[in-house]
């Protein structure tokens, strides 16, 4: 083995510790350990304690040690340093927190061409090192994700043969250094996701190798360079989330024929180009939200054959969705189609389409035609839409039942329905749909009662069906769904009692659950786009919009139904529950008593039922409740005490009749004074008086004669105090006899002084 010179052991999912004697391979010049993401989630991930062994490898030309724990080694630059024939250097997510080596005055990396470090926490600015002596030899530089800090600085520039710069997703601040365009080998420049402000370079435009640039979510501002349209070679242009301004035509993307990724989402540019323009290029992926491209539908669409993600909401177009877009979206590979948000109207009737994610959200669409499988071609509509994950008609005109061929989507993951027209009973043949997390049918029309078999939906984590017209009980098997962390049902006609088995919602009952059905929430086909998954939800008494943070949210809302009966006691286990909604309802009974456990608990709504009996003392613990609502209710006695209840305004529990203490103005009996009790007060004060002196006097004595008594029976004593006494007197003599002949001796040259300079004066004067 000491004659290898090859070893690739990488993506072959070992873990634990990479054996040192790995150092005895001195003849190696190829050495790969290098894990992935995936591995890692299985829990096997490779570590080092440290690198003193990679030094023996002194023939090593390429090293990749990416998703290695190498946390514990705070050396690990000088150990890397001493491969003075190191070529390729990948150290990507390991954990690293330092690339500043203050014993180190030199690195010697001479014969470095790639080094990528992407992923760590060095968390300090660009290390002078790099720019020292890898100028003559690198060509691919990868510090991405480092959260890295500063400028960069000018001496970038001395990477004169430099084609890859990635500086993405850091801290960085500042102007981007004009320096850039002098980089001239430059082929791709990232630096997305940073602090960058002021305008793009315009000597960007000097790199005429440069296929990929990303300047996304910076601070930039201003108007595009003029220069960029010149970059013939460019393939991929991400400009978006940043304050850029301006028209952008026709005129300037002629000479972009190589162009296949555009994003120019969430800026202020205007895309204004002619009905009949014809693109040079063949675009695969397309990020316009929020930019100006309307009026109008783009006709252009239907030019590029080649495009599977296509992002326009909020682009401003009002216009009828021409027929020929939904022909040419279901002859392409497009996976991703988000035309939310706009004001595009048109019959969806008979539409086929293959995408795995569609949101037509927000709309003024009108036909649900689009998966009814018209002209009974059933199997063949089913054969184009199975491969559908996620599906968002929410907020049109749409109207009608839920189609059964919808049971056939069997990848469904996530379907928004809300706030349309449609009506019936919610079909059984969802219940087929055995992928879907996410259920949205709020704002419609639904009829019937709640089905059952939705407690069979085991993966089922957000289910919404809020102002419908459903009737009947609440199916005990609901219960059944321990991952659901939002349940809405308010704004229905419901009836029967709350189910006790509410505790059974295990993502609800743990304070910070982890759940393996969060990926709902992402759009896996969009890698390059933020947004997830949406809802709106009506919390505190307003209404919200949850995105991002949704998989975080662990709320239940049954108000404003028809229910009855008592709060169930079980539903205290639900520590994990931030907002709980029972308002608008005919609940009796009481507050349980152990409502103190929910430690969670944001927001909690009782409002509007006939609730009665004392507020619990538990609900003092609630430290996070910040929204509360009891009024209108039967409760009675006093409001516990604590400062999260007392904070609360006097509306919040208006209404009960029988309730006093503090914020109400009304005043509990109990603590009421009357002048009986005052009476008694003054009179056990007045004979706690007399036994005060009494006290007093008795502790003077025994002080008194505890000191003088001892004086008087110990002779030795005696003198020795009297002795003590002299002496003290001797020395504040002597001390006052010093100070005093000193402030003596000062006061009289003070005079002396005075009355010299009063006869120079006089002198001065007669003269």
């Amino acid at each position: 083995m000491r004659s290898l010179t090859y070893l690739d052991l990488s993506a072959a999912s070992f873990g634990g510790l990479i054996p040192p004697q790995l150092g005895n391979l001195s003849n190696l010049n190829y050495l790969s350990l290098g894990n992935d993401y995936y591995s890692l989630l299985y829990g096997t991930q490779l570590y080092v304690e440290n690198l003193s062994w990679i030094s023996h490898l002194s023939s090593l030309v390429s090293l990749n040690m990416n998703w290695v724990d190498l946390h514990k080694e705070v050396h690990w630059l000088e150990s890397m340093s001493m491969l003075s024939y190191l070529s390729i250097l990948q150290l990507d997510f390991c954990e690293l927190d330092n690339m500043i080596s203050p014993s180190l005055g030199y690195v010697n990396f001479t014969s470095l061409t790639i080094l990528s470090l992407r992923g760590n926490h060095f968390n300090h600015k660009i290390p002078d090192w790099l720019f020292n002596n890898l100028s003559n030899s690198l060509l691919q530089l990868d510090l991405s994700a480092n959260s890295l800090k500063g400028h960069i600085p000018n001496s970038i520039l001395e990477f004169r043969y430099l084609n890859t710069l990635d500086l993405s997703i850091n801290q960085l601040i500042g102007q981007i250094p004009e320096c850039l365009g002098q980089l001239k080998r430059l082929e791709l420049l990232s630096l997305g996701y940073n602090s960058f402000d002021g305008s793009i370079p315009s000597s960007l435009g000097n790199l005429s190798s440069l296929w990929s640039l990303s300047l996304l979510n910076n601070r930039l501002n201003g108007t595009l360079p003029s220069g960029l349209w010149l970059l013939s070679n460019l393939e991929v242009l991400l400009v978006g989330n940043n304050s850029l301004v301006g028209i952008v035509s026709e005129a300037y993307l002629k000479k972009l024929s190589k162009l296949k990724s555009l994003d120019m989402s969430s800026t202020s540019l205007i895309f204004k180009v002619k009905s009949n323009w014809v693109p040079p290029f063949q675009l695969e992926f397309l990020e316009m939200s929020s930019c100006q491209m309307g009026p109008n539908f783009p006709a252009w669409l239907q030019t590029q054959t080649s495009l599977w993600y296509l992002y326009i909401s909020k682009s401003g177009i009002v216009d009828i969705a021409p027929k020929w877009f939904w022909k040419w979206a279901s002859h392409i590979d497009l996976l991703v189609i988000d035309l939310s948000e706009n004001q595009i109207s048109g019959n969806l009737s008979g539409v086929l389409l293959n995408s795995v994610y569609i949101d037509l959200s927000s709309n003024c669409f009108m036909d649900i035609g689009l998966v009814n499988c018209i002209f009974g071609e059933l199997y063949y509509c089913l054969t184009y839409w199975q491969s559908l994950s996620h599906l968002n008609l929410g907020n049109n005109n749409l109207s009608g039942k839920i189609p059964d061929s919808w049971g056939s989507l069997f990848e469904l993951e996530a379907l928004h329905l809300n706030n349309n027209n449609f009506y019936g009973v919610i079909p059984p043949s969802l219940r087929n749909c055995t992928s879907l997390g996410l259920l949205d049918l709020s704002g419609n029309r639904f009829s019937g009662n709640i089905p059952s078999w939705t407690g069979e939906m085991t993966t089922l984590m957000v289910l919404s069906l809020r102002s419908n017209r459903l009737i009947g009980n609440i199916p005990p098997k609901i219960c059944e769904l321990s991952s659901l962390i939002v349940l809405d049902f308010a704004y229905n006609s419901l009836s029967g009692i709350i189910p006790t088995c509410l505790n059974n919602f295990s993502s609800m009952a743990t304070i910070g659950t982890k759940n393996d059905h969060f990926s709902v929430f992402e759009y896996h086909s969009a890698p390059m786009n933020d947004d997830q998954e949406n809802l709106m939800l009506v919390i505190k008494g307003k209404e919200w919009e949850y995105k991002s943070i949704l998989k975080l949210v662990r709320t239940i809302d049954l108000s404003s139904n028809g229910l009855w009966g008592s709060i169930p006691t079980q539903i205290s286990n639900l520590s994990g529950l931030q907002s709980l909604n029972l308002s608008f309802n005919h609940l009796t009974g009481s507050i349980p008593d152990k409502t103190g456990n929910m430690e969670s608990l944001e927001s909690l709504d009782l409002s509007r039922n006939h609730l009665s009996g004392e507020i619990p003392q538990s609900m003092s613990n609630l430290t996070f409740l910040n929204h509360l609502d009891l009024s209108y209710n039967n409760f009675s006695g006093k409001i516990p005490s604590s400062t999260q209840l007392q904070s609360f305004d006097e509306v919040s529990y208006i209404g009960n009749a029988q309730l006093c203490g503090a914020p109400l103005k009304k005043i509990c009996p109990e603590d009421e004074e009357s002048p009986h009790t005052h009476a008694i007060e003054e009179s056990k004060e007045g004979q706690e008086i007399p036994w005060f002196y009494i006290g007093m006097g008795v502790g003077f004595i025994v002080g008194f004669w505890g000191v003088c008594g001892a004086l008087i029976f110990k002779k030795a004593w005696r003198y020795a105090y009297f002795q003590f006494v002299s002496d003290v007197n001797d020395w504040m003599y002597v001390v006052i006899a010093i100070r005093w002949n000193w402030l003596h001796n000062n006061l009289r040259e003070m005079r002396k002084i005075r009355e010299e300079k009063h006869s120079n004066d006089e002198a001065s004067n007669s003269a």
